[in-house]
């Protein structure tokens, strides 16, 4: 049975952030589970929604006055509906700092918005909710991001009777909560009114576009396209609009969180710029509705779900550091001879390298090429990386510090354990919840 709430595991990063910060700002896609979450940190906060149009336009007529008007401690959810009640917000957390005066919500990146960053520079922390992780979904307390970083993987045969993690579903489902109480045709539709109703509504509260057909085709466009390097001049010519209305749109989605922007890594820093970066649909759920992509088409379709599945690694990792460590960057890696690492995961002088690869086989030398040249790129920094496949065992890799791990390992699960007994599932989300009601 699917159950009704999720529980999310950045929820202590919440609720440390309220404890001495006077603005915690919680930013994601819409209906990716900020209201639910934001409503179940604290009962007594009062909650506000600017969707609302009444409580939107009092904002918008007077917004110092509407903001000296709240209780002590408040919630504002949607606060892009409003960007005006930002400097009101300034204004009376600079005469009282008390820590969680205000929880605020946003479908859209409110750092990007003229003057937002300074207004509230000092003032506001912000938290990124992702779409849900698997981790999250199965329950799992095991984080894979963690155990790479300790230096804790290691070799771990088991029986190849086991069955192999149900990889094509887990992509096609995504991570929105609502598509996952849905059987898979419906969840497809939902994705679907999903990004029509983006474009209409929330894209006109951050920009004024007058063709919203292209923005949708775009969208679509890169949906094939997900985990692929930038090309912002073939994307206009194949959409049939001018560079900079490419340009423009692109930057839009980045601000919906739709989609994601992965630069490159050079050991200069200043090459980084100017080097492609690759774009990730920030889900999977919604590329594959949009893509027309189904799990029976896993062997018939391999080129183009395995970079779903890239992108499905590199977007729960970065969810997965923003429980663990939001201090770490991400990058990719490729050279002039086309030797490429999917993710390159950065903590000060520290490195990490991460491929994927939808085969459920593994070719130990071959596999870790691009492993071992960002190892001798990096020399001294590398502390190791993986290889995530389809498969079943944990191998060493002829890279120090390297493994092939089995893509079941970053959805939380052990090896020689591919799925938890429902019991034991039900049980840690009974926790989950009884932790949450009691915050």
């Amino acid at each position: 049975m699917t159950p009704s709430y999720f529980p999310r595991l950045i929820r202590d990063r919440v609720l440390e952030s309220l404890t001495d910060t006077p603005v915690v700002c919680l930013l994601g896609p819409r209906q990716v589970g900020k209201t639910t979450l934001a409503q179940r940190i604290d009962r007594e906060r009062t909650y506000l929604n600017l969707d609302d149009p009444t409580l939107r336009e009092a904002a918008l007529l007077d917004p110092l006055g509407f903001i000296e008007s709240l209780p002590v401690r408040v919630t504002l959810d949607e606060v892009q509906r409003a960007p005006e009640l930002l400097l009101a917000i300034k204004s009376v957390v600079d005469r009282d700092r008390q820590p969680g005066r205000f929880l605020l919500t946003g479908s859209a990146n409110l750092l990007l918005l003229p003057d937002a960053q300074d207004s509230l520079a000092g003032r506001m922390e912000v938290i990124y909710l992702h779409p849900l992780a698997e981790q999250e979904k199965r329950v799992s307390h095991t984080t894979l991001l963690a155990t790479l970083m300790e230096g804790q993987l290691a070799a771990d045969m088991v029986s190849d009777h086991l069955p192999l993690s149900p990889t094509a579903e887990v992509l096609c489902q995504g991570g929105y909560p609502e598509p996952n109480r849905r059987p898979p045709r419906r969840a497809r539709q939902w994705y679907r009114q999903y990004l029509n109703a983006i474009v209409q509504r929330d894209v006109r509260d951050i920009a004024a576009i007058h063709d919203e057909d292209s923005m949708l085709r775009l969208v679509e466009l890169l949906a094939y396209r997900t985990a692929g390097l930038l090309n912002v001049s073939n994307l206009s010519k194949e959409l049939g609009i001018e560079r900079s209305t490419a340009t423009h749109y692109m930057s839009i989605l980045e601000r919906l969180f739709l989609v994601h922007r992965l630069p490159a890594w050079h050991r200069n820093q200043a090459k980084r710029l100017i080097k492609s970066p690759k774009l990730h649909l920030v889900d999977t759920g919604l590329a594959a509705a949009l893509g027309r992509l189904a799990p029976e088409q896993w062997l018939t379709e391999a080129e183009r779900f395995g970079s779903l599945l890239e992108s499905h690694v590199v977007e729960q990792l970065i969810a997965q550091a923003s429980w663990l460590d939001p201090e770490l960057r991400f990058s990719h890696y490729r050279d002039k001879d086309q030797v490429e690492v999917d993710l390159v995961i950065e903590r000060g002088q520290e490195l990490w390298g991460v491929e994927v690869k939808r085969s459920a086989s593994v070719q130990p030398q071959k596999d870790a090429a691009g492993l071992a040249r960002l190892a001798a790129q990096a020399g001294k920094s590398f502390r190791g990386g993986m290889l995530i496949y389809t498969g079943r065992h944990c191998l060493k890799l002829p890279v120090p510090g390297c493994f092939a791990v089995p893509i079941g390992m970053l959805w939380g699960e052990k090896p020689g354990q591919p799925i938890s007994s429902e019991e034991a599932r039900q049980s840690l989300l009974d926790q989950r919840h009884k932790q949450d009601m009691g915050g």
